[in-house]
């Protein structure tokens, strides 16, 4: 009933605006002092929702944005130190620290200026404090602690993985328990989500991540001495490329085919990679990236009468969405929110909720073969 009211106001209000507006308009009275005028009453309908500044350093990116309940996204801003990284051939801890130090303050200022909010009018602000690059973590969580500090705004300390996770939630009104799978340059998880903060690990990568590996077979193919390729990651690169290519050309084994759990392998997909271009450069002197897994992941979903709900593309890499996001699904429930900001620090490395996979191991669910042809574009 409260929502219903809600939006009733809003829209009495732009009918309202609308008509004051052709009135002054019909005046010769500047447009921007009504836009401004509506802006403001409009705002004002909005301070009963709950509005999140997210503030996002876990490695390589600076993000921040200003989220409210509906899940609307009121401004952002994003920093990307891609270019200077692939130039070093990889993430240099310490380079990313200064580079979040350099540009933080001026992000969260964008994404603030962007959203029409200023910090007095926030509901809380929350920061990704594990897990990450402790060099990086460590920016985002002290100039947040400032903040909280100067607004007396509470606190919410985000784990990045399970913001990955509920973003889904953000794109489209999913209801728990929900099974999520997590793939990206530094994890590859597959989990429950009971709740906001309760998972399930099912299984986890045993070695290399799948972006890590695309990045180092992109690494070894010298992808980046190509001119087309040399602003791009690996990953990027290596979708493409595979775009144009023969899916059927090489034979590359199932990992972990004859175990029954929910594990991930991908080093020995990268050691074939390896082996193969070793053998083409023999002779003539990526395996697929997001695009490709959603595509095999629908057909996969249909087979199982299941529902696939991928987020869009913006909010699946780091960015400071889906942290002021996982904020407001906390500060609604009341849940995470740090009593004593003293005691929060961050952590590294951390695990996704509840680790069961050795549960899951001891079910020995056998392996099914499902065959499923992926179209070529």
């Amino acid at each position: 009933m409260q929502r219903a009211v809600y939006v009733t106001s809003v829209l009495l209000n732009r009918i309202f605006m609308y008509e004051y507006s052709r009135n002054i308009l019909n005046s010769n009275v500047c447009y921007k002092q009504v836009s401004n005028l509506w802006r403001r009453l409009y705002y004002t309908n909005k301070q009963s929702l709950p509005v999140i500044l997210g503030i996002e350093t876990s490695c390589d990116d600076t993000g921040a944005a200003v989220v409210d309940a509906d899940g609307n996204i009121l401004g952002e801003a994003l920093h990307s130190q891609l270019q200077i990284h692939l130039e070093h051939g990889g993430i240099i801890p310490p380079v990313a620290r200064d580079l979040h130090h350099k540009h933080i303050q001026g992000i969260v200022n964008m994404a603030l200026e962007r959203s029409q909010y200023e910090l007095k009018d926030l509901s809380a602000i929350a920061t990704t404090v594990k897990p990450g690059l402790p060099l990086s973590l460590v920016v985002g969580l002290k100039y947040s602690k400032q903040l909280v500090k100067e607004t007396a705004k509470p606190f919410i300390p985000i784990h990045h993985m399970e913001a990955h996770a509920l973003t889904a939630r953000m794109a489209q009104n999913v209801e728990f328990p929900f099974l999520v799978l997590l793939v990206s340059g530094g994890h590859c998880q597959l989990a429950i989500v009971r709740n906001i903060d309760n998972f399930l690990l099912l299984g986890s990568t045993l070695d290399d991540a799948p972006g890590e590996a695309f990045d180092k077979i992109a690494r070894r193919l010298k992808l980046r001495n190509i001119p087309a390729f040399s602003t791009v990651g690996g990953g990027q690169a290596i979708e493409t490329l595979a775009k144009e290519g023969n899916s059927h050309a090489f034979n590359f084994p199932t990992p972990l085919s004859k175990y029954r759990d929910c594990n991930f392998s991908f080093s020995g997909l990268k050691f074939r990679a390896y082996k193969i271009i070793t053998e083409e450069e023999k002779k003539h002197g990526g395996v697929a990236c997001n695009n490709y897994i959603r595509a095999a992941l629908k057909l996969l979903c249909d087979h199982m009468d299941f529902e696939l709900v991928c987020p869009p593309p913006k909010l699946c890499t780091d960015n400071g969405i889906m942290i002021a996001w996982n904020g407001i699904e906390r500060y609604r429930a009341g849940i995470g929110i740090a009593e004593n900001l003293d005691e929060v620090d961050i952590q590294a490395k951390c695990p996704l909720g509840k680790d069961i996979s050795t549960s899951v191991e001891e079910l020995s669910i056998k392996f099914r073969n499902i065959k499923i042809r992926i179209p070529q574009n």
